[in-house]
């Protein structure tokens, strides 16, 4: 049985069906083997009756018509190539009552460019959940696969978390800076993908901390990287890759006005201001590129609001972080 999901009323309504993402009667199982044994793994214990509380199903969503991806592309230019393979794939499975169905994408560019706003727009197009897992700073090879209870400090990791903690069976999660991904000699932090990439073997995905099957073969994949020479090529080659190119000065303005907007909307404060932003304003943010767009924009909200203005005003957009040099990563 499917029952409408709420999301906003500019997008259309997503059709919410249920999906086991884990048996309950397995979780069961593991737990009374874990009294059995007199194994000492309280945190385990924990987990499993946390799963048995919570039940395995979870939300599915997808659209009930398809979105309007031309608007997406009018808002984010420099990402049409992905966009419009986004549009036929939904257009197929839209046509029937098969799940949500999105090829894994790999988004290829120079910091700053968008990557992550991109893959934000698009879990709010489809109307399901989003989880992000930077790779920059990790060394952990457990990180998306978990951490064996035979180690200290073990967890489960970020792909079991999003599923069995989150709303929703298939959420979009992105994995950021995956060029930069760390690890020691004794794990990789990427090796789980060459499982989670593949519905087939993603459907029966085991976290090493929970050691029970999970569904995670209706994840939707984003990952992005500066450059694709240090990705494994078993990896790339299960993913859609695309170049994505740094917007022109008119996909700059676009790019900062759709900011403007996801701000304003995200926040009950936002309500207080215009829908859109003065031309002078614009010109100032089109010198950032999207990356620092969002940090300055949520600044120049708060001096506005300082001076007791629901407008933002170009003196608004610090003369100082227009001139600061970008940061070194994504």
């Amino acid at each position: 049985m499917s029952v409408p999901a709420t999301i906003p009323t500019s997008a259309p309504i997503s059709i919410a069906g249920f999906k086991d993402v884990y048996r309950v009667p397995r979780i069961e199982e593991a737990l009374n083997e874990l009294h059995e044994q007199g194994n000492g793994h309280e945190q385990l214990k924990a987990t499993y009756v946390r799963m048995i509380k919570a039940g395995g199903q979870r939300f599915t969503i997808k659209p009930s018509s398809l979105p309007d991806i031309d608007a997406l592309i009018e808002e984010l230019p420099n990402f049409a190539e992905p966009l419009e393979d986004i549009r036929r794939q939904l257009a197929l499975c839209l046509s029937s009552d098969d799940p949500l169905d999105l090829e894994p994408i790999l988004l290829l560019g120079d910091p700053g460019i968008g990557k992550t706003h991109f893959a934000r727009r698009v879990a709010r197009l489809l109307g399901t959940g989003y989880n992000f897992i930077g790779m920059s700073s990790l060394t952990a090879g457990w990180i998306l696969s978990g951490a064996s209870t035979q180690w200290k400090n073990a967890k489960p990791g970020k792909v079991f978390d999003a599923l069995v903690n989150g709303d929703y069976a298939n959420p979009v999660i992105v994995v950021d800076e995956i060029d930069k991904a760390g690890g020691d000699q004794q794990y990789d932090p990427l090796g789980s993908l060459y499982t989670l990439l593949e519905h087939d073997t993603a459907c029966e995905f085991v976290d090493e901390f929970a050691e029970v099957p999970i569904d995670a073969g209706d994840v939707v994949w984003v990952a992005t990287a500066n450059d694709h020479r240090s990705i494994p090529e078993p990896i790339l080659n299960r993913m859609n890759v695309y170049e994505i190119d740094a917007p022109d000065a008119d996909g700059a303005r676009r790019i900062a006005l759709s900011i403007y907007r996801e701000l304003r909307d995200e926040h009950a404060w936002g309500r207080q201001f215009p829908p859109a932003l003065e031309d002078d304003v614009l010109e100032r943010l089109v010198k950032l590129k999207p990356r620092e767009m969002r940090r300055v924009m949520l600044a120049a909200f708060g001096n506005a609001k300082l001076s007791g203005r629901r407008t933002v005003l170009a003196a608004d957009i610090s003369e100082e972080r227009i001139a600061k040099k970008p940061r070194i990563g994504f």
